[in-house]
């Protein structure tokens, strides 16, 4: 039995090279960020198609399954509209529903969503899968998506994946849907407990030690910011889990001193070594931009930290060796990414999926 699978969305494979790893096999992925290219092809076996998923036609995508058996679709559409800090601004105070009538949909990844759902209605592929913030699940958004889902004869589970418990060292949670026109289809169960969770220094502890601002020689991936004179004695008085609340006062922000700020802590703070990191955004190079400093070297984790904590392989390549690096693209690259192993766990789901409707047959 032939089964392939797309990847819409696929940025630089991380959904891909889980699914691969899980034993599926995904032939093409489609992006409109060319900057992704190289490392989606260098590193999966499929090919990299530049194209708005917005527009592209149903015929270009479903034309890569060829005489597949089984036809799966997944994706990731970028989720930027519906983060916390986006929905914090949008919330609709007396339904404690998030608004997303037509005025929501000038910001242009809005309704990238719903043209997920468009090819799905379009392609009706066998099973599908989509991973997403949260936060999405309070939206109209994915009200409509549901509906899709269910007007094409899905059966639909989704979840809010907590990354820990399926071999992310990194405490994120995400929304995983799984859908299949075939039966009861639904995420495994974890893998990992809580005293059994990977952590910071299981991922990232046995990489070469590195000054702020240095590059290591033999990993291009493996260099870090630079920090300023302050920034370097904010680090030094701070502890493992700890917030710059521990320094003393000449070294704190003026914005920490407010009413305002001082409830905020989730900033210049250290990596615990024997617990998972914090979620990895796209600026988790930066030492004020959330707790992204080292647990011990007094810097903030470099790329090949980043990308270790969002599970990619130690030998993940991300950087073209004829281009010039351009070190906040890759940064995008690596936070946007769906966890590796995330992404190997909904692999194993549908593959099991598969298996069980085949058995039963």
């Amino acid at each position: 039995m032939k089964i392939t699978a797309v990847d819409l969305f696929c940025g630089i494979g991380g959904l891909t090279h889980g699914l691969m790893l899980a034993g599926l096999d995904v032939v093409v992925g489609f992006d409109i960020d060319s900057t992704c290219q190289y490392a989606y092809e260098i590193n999966n076996n499929a090919v990299f198609i530049k194209a708005d998923i917005s527009t592209i036609s149903a015929t270009d995508i479903s034309k890569h399954y060829n005489d597949s058996d089984i036809k799966v679709l997944v994706g990731c559409a970028p989720c930027q509209p519906f983060s916390k800090y986006t929905m914090r601004y949008r919330k609709n105070a007396e339904s404690g529903v998030a608004n997303s009538d037509n005025s929501d949909k000038n910001h242009d990844k809005w309704g990238l969503v719903e043209s997920f759902a468009e090819k799905i209605h379009q392609i009706l592929p066998d099973i599908v899968s989509m991973e997403n913030v949260p936060e999405l699940i309070n939206t109209n958004v994915f009200e409509n998506f549901l509906n899709t889902l269910e007007a094409c004869n899905y059966h639909v589970s989704y979840c809010v994946a907590f990354c820990p418990d399926y071999g992310v060292p990194q405490n994120r949670k995400r929304l995983v849907l799984l859908a299949s026109r075939l039966g009861a289809i639904s995420l495994i169960e974890p893998q990992y407990t809580p005293d059994k969770y990977i952590t910071v220094k299981a991922a990232i502890g046995k990489l070469s030690k590195l000054k702020a601002g240095e590059k290591h020689a033999d990993d291009m991936l493996h260099f870090c910011a630079r920090l300023n004179d302050t920034n370097i004695k904010r680090i030094e008085a701070s502890k493992q889990g700890g917030t710059w609340r521990e320094w003393d006062e000449s070294l704190q922000l003026e914005c920490h001193k407010k009413s305002s700020g001082k409830t905020y802590g989730a900033v210049y703070g250290r990596m615990s070594w024997d617990l998972p990191s914090p979620t990895i955004t796209t600026q988790f190079y930066g030492y004020g931009n959330g707790r992204f400093g080292h647990p011990e070297q007094d810097r903030a984790i470099s790329w090949r930290e980043g990308a270790l904590l969002q599970s990619f392989p130690p030998d993940y390549a991300l950087i073209d060796p004829t281009k010039e690096i351009n070190r906040r693209v890759i940064g995008t690259h690596i936070g946007n990414a769906v966890p590796v192993e995330l992404g190997r766990a909904i692999g194993i789901s549908i593959k099991n999926h598969i298996e069980e409707v085949i058995g039963s047959e």
